[in-house]
Protein backbone atom coordinates (compact mmCIF):
# COMPACT_ATOMS: atom_id res chain seq x y z
CA UNK A 1 0.00 0.00 0.00
CA UNK A 2 2.87 2.22 0.54
CA UNK A 3 4.17 2.24 -2.73
CA UNK A 4 0.73 2.31 -4.12
CA UNK A 5 0.23 4.66 -7.21
CA UNK A 6 -2.40 7.71 -6.61
CA UNK A 7 -3.44 9.39 -9.36
CA UNK A 8 -5.57 13.01 -9.72
CA UNK A 9 -8.37 13.07 -12.51
CA UNK A 10 -6.06 15.35 -14.30
CA UNK A 11 -3.11 12.62 -14.50
CA UNK A 12 -5.09 10.13 -16.56
CA UNK A 13 -3.60 10.76 -19.66
CA UNK A 14 0.00 9.94 -17.69
CA UNK A 15 -1.25 7.49 -16.08
CA UNK A 16 -2.64 5.35 -19.25
CA UNK A 17 0.24 5.45 -20.77
CA UNK A 18 2.53 4.71 -17.42
CA UNK A 19 -0.26 1.46 -17.41
CA UNK A 20 0.88 0.57 -21.15
CA UNK A 21 4.54 1.42 -20.33
CA UNK A 22 4.52 -1.08 -17.49
CA UNK A 23 3.04 -3.74 -19.65
CA UNK A 24 5.70 -3.64 -22.17
CA UNK A 25 8.48 -3.87 -20.36
CA UNK A 26 6.94 -6.99 -18.24
CA UNK A 27 6.86 -8.56 -21.98
CA UNK A 28 10.21 -6.86 -23.06
CA UNK A 29 8.53 -5.10 -26.07
CA UNK A 30 11.66 -2.92 -26.33
CA UNK A 31 10.48 -1.01 -29.71
CA UNK A 32 7.39 -0.54 -27.71
CA UNK A 33 9.00 0.76 -24.96
CA UNK A 34 11.46 3.61 -26.26
CA UNK A 35 8.35 4.50 -28.47
CA UNK A 36 5.90 4.84 -25.45
CA UNK A 37 8.87 6.38 -23.09
CA UNK A 38 9.43 9.24 -25.65
CA UNK A 39 5.33 9.70 -25.69
CA UNK A 40 5.13 9.72 -21.90
CA UNK A 41 7.50 12.24 -21.27
CA UNK A 42 5.61 14.34 -24.19
CA UNK A 43 2.82 14.21 -22.22
CA UNK A 44 4.22 14.58 -18.55
CA UNK A 45 5.21 17.92 -19.66
CA UNK A 46 1.86 19.08 -21.40
CA UNK A 47 0.06 18.14 -18.49
CA UNK A 48 2.44 19.26 -15.67
CA UNK A 49 3.40 22.54 -17.40
CA UNK A 50 -0.06 23.79 -17.74
CA UNK A 51 -1.77 23.26 -14.82
CA UNK A 52 -4.68 25.38 -12.93
CA UNK A 53 -4.45 26.70 -9.56
CA UNK A 54 -6.90 24.34 -8.56
CA UNK A 55 -4.90 21.15 -9.99
CA UNK A 56 -1.90 22.33 -7.99
CA UNK A 57 -4.21 22.88 -5.12
CA UNK A 58 -5.07 19.07 -5.60
CA UNK A 59 -1.57 18.35 -5.80
CA UNK A 60 -0.46 20.25 -2.39
CA UNK A 61 -2.87 17.65 -0.79
CA UNK A 62 -1.89 14.60 -2.71
CA UNK A 63 -1.95 11.74 -0.50
CA UNK A 64 1.49 11.05 -1.21
CA UNK A 65 3.35 14.15 -1.37
CA UNK A 66 6.15 14.61 1.57
CA UNK A 67 5.25 15.88 4.76
CA UNK A 68 7.21 17.52 7.42
CA UNK A 69 9.05 14.62 8.99
CA UNK A 70 10.09 13.07 5.44
CA UNK A 71 11.58 16.44 4.49
CA UNK A 72 13.81 16.78 8.47
CA UNK A 73 14.80 13.00 7.87
CA UNK A 74 16.26 13.58 4.15
CA UNK A 75 17.89 17.40 4.72
CA UNK A 76 18.68 17.08 8.25
CA UNK A 77 20.80 15.65 11.10
CA UNK A 78 20.71 15.53 14.97
CA UNK A 79 17.50 16.23 15.09
CA UNK A 80 15.65 16.36 18.23
CA UNK A 81 12.49 17.14 19.13
CA UNK A 82 11.25 18.77 22.08
CA UNK A 83 7.68 19.16 23.01
CA UNK A 84 4.85 20.98 25.61
CA UNK A 85 4.44 24.82 26.01
CA UNK A 86 5.40 24.66 29.71
CA UNK A 87 1.48 25.53 29.73
CA UNK A 88 -1.01 23.28 28.28
CA UNK A 89 -0.01 20.43 26.88
CA UNK A 90 1.99 19.37 23.80
CA UNK A 91 0.50 20.01 20.27
CA UNK A 92 0.91 16.56 17.99
CA UNK A 93 0.17 18.70 14.92
CA UNK A 94 4.07 20.42 15.39
CA UNK A 95 7.16 18.90 15.34
CA UNK A 96 10.16 21.10 16.74
CA UNK A 97 13.22 21.37 17.95
CA UNK A 98 17.24 21.78 17.16
CA UNK A 99 19.06 19.96 14.09
CA UNK A 100 21.48 20.34 12.25
CA UNK A 101 21.69 21.69 8.28
CA UNK A 102 24.46 20.19 7.71
CA UNK A 103 27.35 22.73 9.91
CA UNK A 104 24.76 25.05 10.49
CA UNK A 105 22.53 24.30 14.17
CA UNK A 106 18.97 25.58 13.17
CA UNK A 107 16.27 25.55 15.22
CA UNK A 108 13.39 23.38 13.02
CA UNK A 109 9.46 24.62 13.76
CA UNK A 110 7.07 22.73 11.43
CA UNK A 111 3.99 21.59 10.73
CA UNK A 112 3.07 18.09 10.69
CA UNK A 113 0.31 16.08 9.59
CA UNK A 114 -0.34 12.61 9.31
CA UNK A 115 0.09 9.68 6.70
CA UNK A 116 -3.06 7.63 7.33
CA UNK A 117 -6.60 8.17 9.18
CA UNK A 118 -5.05 6.92 13.25
CA UNK A 119 -1.99 9.32 12.65
CA UNK A 120 -3.77 12.27 10.97
CA UNK A 121 -6.75 12.23 14.07
CA UNK A 122 -3.45 12.37 16.62
CA UNK A 123 -2.02 15.19 14.38
CA UNK A 124 -5.07 16.81 14.04
CA UNK A 125 -4.40 17.17 10.30
CA UNK A 126 -1.71 19.43 10.94
CA UNK A 127 -4.32 22.23 12.58
CA UNK A 128 -2.78 23.41 15.22
CA UNK A 129 -3.95 24.60 18.68
CA UNK A 130 -2.86 27.11 20.65
CA UNK A 131 -0.58 25.10 22.44
CA UNK A 132 0.99 24.69 19.27
CA UNK A 133 1.86 28.18 18.64
CA UNK A 134 2.97 29.02 21.86
CA UNK A 135 5.77 25.73 21.91
CA UNK A 136 6.71 26.84 18.73
CA UNK A 137 6.95 30.75 20.65
CA UNK A 138 8.88 29.10 22.94
CA UNK A 139 11.51 27.48 21.08
CA UNK A 140 11.86 30.14 18.66
CA UNK A 141 13.01 32.51 21.59
CA UNK A 142 15.31 29.86 22.62
CA UNK A 143 16.96 30.05 19.25
CA UNK A 144 17.23 33.59 19.74
CA UNK A 145 19.13 33.22 23.04
CA UNK A 146 21.88 30.92 21.26
CA UNK A 147 21.92 32.80 18.46
CA UNK A 148 20.50 30.02 16.10
CA UNK A 149 18.60 30.41 13.06
CA UNK A 150 15.06 29.51 12.66
CA UNK A 151 13.75 26.96 9.78
CA UNK A 152 9.95 26.90 10.09
CA UNK A 153 8.36 24.71 7.88
CA UNK A 154 4.47 25.16 6.45
CA UNK A 155 1.57 22.74 5.98
CA UNK A 156 -1.74 23.30 7.06
CA UNK A 157 -5.20 23.66 5.72
CA UNK A 158 -5.44 26.11 8.92
CA UNK A 159 -5.85 26.44 12.51
CA UNK A 160 -8.39 24.24 14.55
CA UNK A 161 -11.33 26.27 14.67
CA UNK A 162 -12.50 24.03 17.75
CA UNK A 163 -14.35 25.39 20.87
CA UNK A 164 -11.20 24.26 22.78
CA UNK A 165 -8.56 26.12 21.19
CA UNK A 166 -11.28 29.20 21.08
CA UNK A 167 -11.43 28.80 24.88
CA UNK A 168 -7.43 28.32 25.37
CA UNK A 169 -7.00 31.64 23.06
CA UNK A 170 -6.31 30.98 19.59
CA UNK A 171 -6.45 34.50 18.27
CA UNK A 172 -3.92 35.50 21.26
CA UNK A 173 -1.32 33.23 20.42
CA UNK A 174 -1.28 33.89 16.85
CA UNK A 175 -1.18 37.71 17.48
CA UNK A 176 1.56 37.45 19.89
CA UNK A 177 3.50 35.02 17.70
CA UNK A 178 3.23 37.34 14.69
CA UNK A 179 4.72 40.56 16.80
CA UNK A 180 7.37 38.54 18.59
CA UNK A 181 8.23 36.78 14.92
CA UNK A 182 8.41 40.33 13.59
CA UNK A 183 11.33 41.53 16.10
CA UNK A 184 13.35 37.94 16.43
CA UNK A 185 17.03 38.70 16.71
CA UNK A 186 18.13 35.82 14.79
CA UNK A 187 17.51 34.54 10.41
CA UNK A 188 14.13 33.02 9.92
CA UNK A 189 13.58 31.22 6.92
CA UNK A 190 9.71 29.76 6.24
CA UNK A 191 8.92 27.13 3.93
CA UNK A 192 5.55 26.27 2.83
CA UNK A 193 5.60 22.65 1.17
CA UNK A 194 1.96 21.53 0.79
CA UNK A 195 -1.31 23.49 2.20
CA UNK A 196 -0.59 27.16 3.79
CA UNK A 197 -3.87 28.20 5.30
CA UNK A 198 -4.19 31.27 6.67
CA UNK A 199 -3.24 32.36 9.86
CA UNK A 200 -2.59 28.98 10.94
CA UNK A 201 0.32 29.26 8.57
CA UNK A 202 1.31 32.90 9.27
CA UNK A 203 1.33 31.94 12.79
CA UNK A 204 5.08 30.71 12.10
CA UNK A 205 5.43 32.38 8.73
CA UNK A 206 6.88 36.06 9.55
CA UNK A 207 10.48 34.85 8.60
CA UNK A 208 12.87 37.16 6.32
CA UNK A 209 12.54 34.83 3.55
CA UNK A 210 9.87 32.49 2.41
CA UNK A 211 10.01 30.25 0.38
CA UNK A 212 7.20 27.55 -1.91
CA UNK A 213 7.31 24.61 -3.46
CA UNK A 214 6.24 24.75 -7.05
CA UNK A 215 3.02 22.99 -6.24
CA UNK A 216 2.31 24.54 -3.10
CA UNK A 217 -0.40 27.25 -1.99
CA UNK A 218 -0.46 29.93 0.37
CA UNK A 219 -3.99 31.57 0.56
CA UNK A 220 -6.15 33.68 3.19
CA UNK A 221 -9.18 30.79 3.15
CA UNK A 222 -9.68 27.81 1.04
CA UNK A 223 -10.93 27.56 -2.33
CA UNK A 224 -13.84 26.01 -1.02
CA UNK A 225 -14.31 27.81 1.72
CA UNK A 226 -14.17 31.31 -0.80
CA UNK A 227 -16.52 29.60 -3.36
CA UNK A 228 -19.21 28.75 -0.21
CA UNK A 229 -18.71 32.58 0.85
CA UNK A 230 -18.91 33.94 -3.01
CA UNK A 231 -21.23 31.75 -4.48
CA UNK A 232 -22.83 29.72 -1.86
CA UNK A 233 -21.55 26.66 -3.45
CA UNK A 234 -18.04 24.92 -2.70
CA UNK A 235 -18.55 22.95 -6.21
CA UNK A 236 -16.71 26.44 -7.56
CA UNK A 237 -13.43 26.06 -6.14
CA UNK A 238 -12.08 25.78 -9.51
CA UNK A 239 -12.97 29.67 -10.03
CA UNK A 240 -12.41 30.45 -6.07
CA UNK A 241 -8.64 29.23 -6.71
CA UNK A 242 -7.67 31.12 -9.47
CA UNK A 243 -9.17 33.83 -8.29
CA UNK A 244 -7.42 33.89 -4.81
CA UNK A 245 -4.25 33.90 -6.24
CA UNK A 246 -2.87 31.60 -4.41
CA UNK A 247 -0.52 29.46 -6.45
CA UNK A 248 3.43 30.21 -6.20
CA UNK A 249 4.20 32.08 -9.32
CA UNK A 250 0.94 34.39 -8.22
CA UNK A 251 2.49 35.16 -4.89
CA UNK A 252 6.18 35.50 -6.47
CA UNK A 253 4.70 37.90 -8.52
CA UNK A 254 2.96 40.00 -5.40
CA UNK A 255 5.48 40.02 -3.68
CA UNK A 256 3.96 37.66 -0.58
CA UNK A 257 6.96 34.60 -1.42
CA UNK A 258 10.45 35.15 -2.18
CA UNK A 259 11.43 32.39 -4.00
CA UNK A 260 9.54 29.00 -5.56
CA UNK A 261 11.65 25.79 -4.89
CA UNK A 262 10.75 23.79 -7.99
CA UNK A 263 9.56 20.66 -7.75
CA UNK A 264 10.14 16.78 -9.89
CA UNK A 265 7.89 17.01 -13.19
CA UNK A 266 4.46 15.79 -11.53
CA UNK A 267 5.05 16.79 -8.10
CA UNK A 268 6.94 15.89 -5.07
CA UNK A 269 5.88 13.14 -3.95
CA UNK A 270 7.10 11.49 -7.81
CA UNK A 271 10.54 11.81 -6.06
CA UNK A 272 11.05 12.39 -2.28
CA UNK A 273 14.93 12.39 -2.43
CA UNK A 274 15.09 15.26 -5.09
CA UNK A 275 12.54 17.22 -3.72
CA UNK A 276 14.32 17.63 -0.20
CA UNK A 277 18.03 18.05 -2.27
CA UNK A 278 16.85 21.17 -4.44
CA UNK A 279 14.68 22.32 -0.92
CA UNK A 280 17.99 22.39 1.34
CA UNK A 281 20.01 23.83 -1.42
CA UNK A 282 17.58 27.02 -1.34
CA UNK A 283 17.41 26.61 2.60
CA UNK A 284 20.87 26.72 2.88
CA UNK A 285 21.96 29.64 0.27
CA UNK A 286 19.23 31.76 2.79
CA UNK A 287 20.46 31.23 5.56
CA UNK A 288 24.06 31.98 4.35
CA UNK A 289 23.03 35.38 2.91
CA UNK A 290 20.82 36.16 5.88
CA UNK A 291 24.07 35.52 8.19
CA UNK A 292 25.67 38.46 6.36
CA UNK A 293 23.29 41.11 8.01
CA UNK A 294 23.53 42.70 11.56
CA UNK A 295 20.99 42.14 13.62
CA UNK A 296 19.09 45.59 13.27
CA UNK A 297 19.63 45.24 9.60
CA UNK A 298 17.85 41.49 9.84
CA UNK A 299 14.83 42.78 11.60
CA UNK A 300 14.29 46.15 9.97
CA UNK A 301 14.40 43.66 6.42
CA UNK A 302 11.62 41.61 7.84
CA UNK A 303 9.71 44.28 9.08
CA UNK A 304 9.83 45.86 5.67
CA UNK A 305 9.23 42.77 3.64
CA UNK A 306 5.72 42.49 5.00
CA UNK A 307 4.78 46.39 5.92
CA UNK A 308 5.38 46.76 2.01
CA UNK A 309 2.47 43.83 0.65
CA UNK A 310 -0.56 44.60 -0.26
CA UNK A 311 -1.56 47.75 -2.08
CA UNK A 312 -4.25 49.51 -3.04
CA UNK A 313 -5.88 52.43 -5.42
CA UNK A 314 -7.89 55.36 -4.27
CA UNK A 315 -10.19 56.23 -6.71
Amino acid sequence: MANEVVWLDFEKPVAEVERKLEDARKHHKQDEVLELETKLDRIKREVYTNLTPWQRVKLARHPKRPYTLDYISRMLTDFIEFHGDRGYADDKAIVAGPAKLDDIAIMVIAQQKGKDMKENVRRNFGMMHPEGYRKALRLMRQAEKFSMPVLCIIDTPGVFPGIGAEERGISEAIALNLREMASLKTPIVAVVIGEGGSGGALGIGVANIVLMLENAYYSVISPEGAAAILWRDAAKAPQAAEALKITAQHLLNLGVIDEIVPEPLGGAHRDYETTAATLKKFIIKHFLQLSKLPTDQLIEQRYQKFRKMGKFIEQ
